[in-house]
């Protein structure tokens, strides 16, 4: 089938499904969530394919992690179906209701986006959650998953498609692009995409902005820092620090760049790199770093690198002020977090640095969709669009303002017969 075709097929079937019922796509998401169980043995089956073929090609042991797709994630998946599912619908929300005049009642309501493309690498439960967001904010999606992950993303998607089939669900609000060239047909469709969400390196998603005319929402790098302040807990520090660094290295809110005050790094350095050796993580450090601890020097590219592996660049600042004006120059926007004792402190980093997700004395892998009680996520935004951090339900609904009249005319308005009211009512939209 054509891309074209596709494409079109998408639109069509995402205009239908805005006006789905909740309970029509709750009952979708439930028997999409029984299906994965049913079939479990199907996807481990495509799945070991995938790595066995990926092994000897010589994916990187990172990518190879976020490949694996085992009972596990398997499971991870579904409760975050069920958490989607108890979730409220974001779709016919009233936003704002306004008495334009008597009888003449404006309203502002969400409603899905329409038709999205999202491109993706290695990790099939991306493709999981990310189909399950758009059915229950009511979005068809077009989804390129990675080369690596074909087997297993075939055999997920025909799992979705046949579940929602069954749920009343319409036929085509989901499809499975796998090769590069459909891609960049699709890029061209901004007659057919209301959206991209590209998910992979920096080089690529500037290739995405470049070479479409479709908004693109997402982010490049996730460049995340850890501070750790003169009023920081040393225990707390290290606990936080080896989390967001090491508890699972190739994602984007592992922490890349460590900040330490100068009147407590003498002191904690050297813990940090007995807990940080245990877990095998390879550190660098600026000059004043080295001479605390034995380490590799840091460059100036350290500072703008997303390892996704284990190596931790660590820098020595005077004050909070230069560890902010560090996080905004070499950051990504995508998270950042403060250890200290001091609100104070706290909250002058908080309202300084210039992320998507800004946090006090925890690490930066909460930044997630499911921890935040999004159900999942389509995907980091980093843009300052309408949607900023983890991107979930809110982020795939925009809004249209509906005008409920009664035989009014603007001609009674311009010629003064009338007068506007504009006040502000407590309503839900009627119909």
């Amino acid at each position: 089938m054509e891309m074209n075709e596709i494409a079109r097929q998408v639109k069509e079937a995402s205009i239908q499904l805005a006006a789905a019922r909740t309970d029509v796509k709750n009952s979708a998401l439930a028997q999409i969530a029984k299906s994965l169980f049913d079939r479990q043995n199907e996807i481990l089956e495509a799945n070991q394919a995938d790595l066995i073929r990926s092994e000897k090609e010589n994916l990187s042991e990172p990518l190879l992690k976020r490949l694996k797709f085992d009972e596990a994630k398997i499971a991870d998946v579904v409760d975050g179906i069920n958490s989607l599912i108890n979730l409220e619908d974001p779709v016919g929300r009233t936003l704002l209701a306004t008495e334009l005049d008597q009888g003449l009642e404006l309203y502002k309501t969400t409603c899905p986006i329409g038709a999205i493309g999202v491109i993706f690498e290695s990790r099939p439960d991306a493709l999981v959650q990310i189909s399950t967001l758009c059915l229950k904010s009511g979005n068809g999606v077009l989804l390129k998953g990675g080369s690596e992950a074909k087997e297993t993303n075939r055999i997920l998607v025909d799992i979705i498609m046949k579940a929602t089939a069954e749920s009343g669900i319409p036929a085509n609000w989901i499809k499975l692009l796998e090769t590069r060239s459909e891609v960049g047909s699709m890029l061209k469709m901004d007659n057919y995409i209301d959206l991209i969400i590209p998910r992979g390196s920096n080089d690529f998603v500037r290739y995405i902005m470049d070479n479409s005319r479709i908004p693109v929402m997402g982010h490049a790098d996730g460049i995340c820092h850890c501070y750790v302040d003169k009023e920081a807990d040393l225990q707390m520090a290290i606990r936080i620090v080896v989390d967001a660094k090491a508890q699972y290295v190739a994602v984007c809110n592992a922490t890349e760049t460590l900040l330490v005050h100068e009147n407590i790094a003498a002191e904690l350095l050297p813990k940090l790199k007995e807990a940080l050796d245990q877990k095998q993580v390879d550190i660098v450090g600026c000059i004043r770093t080295q001479k605390i601890i034995p380490v590799a020097p840091a460059t100036e590219e350290d500072w703008k690198t997303e390892y996704l592996d284990y190596k931790l660049s660590v820098k020595i600042v005077d004050h909070l002020d230069d560890a902010i004006n560090h996080i905004n120059k070499y950051g990504s926007g995508h998270t950042d977090t403060i250890i200290s004792g001091s609100s104070v402190r706290a909250a002058r980093f908080m309202d300084l640095v210039d992320s998507g997700n800004v946090f006090w004395n925890c690490s930066t892998r909460f930044s997630d969709g499911f921890r935040y009680g999004f159900g999942a996520e389509v995907g980091i935004s980093t843009s300052k669009i309408h949607a900023r951090g983890p991107v979930g339900l809110d982020g795939l609904v925009i809004y249209k303002y509906k005008l409920i009249g009664s035989g009014h005319i603007v001609a009674e308005y311009a010629n003064r017969e009338k007068t506007f009211k504009h006040k502000s009512i407590q309503k839900i939209f009627p119909l």
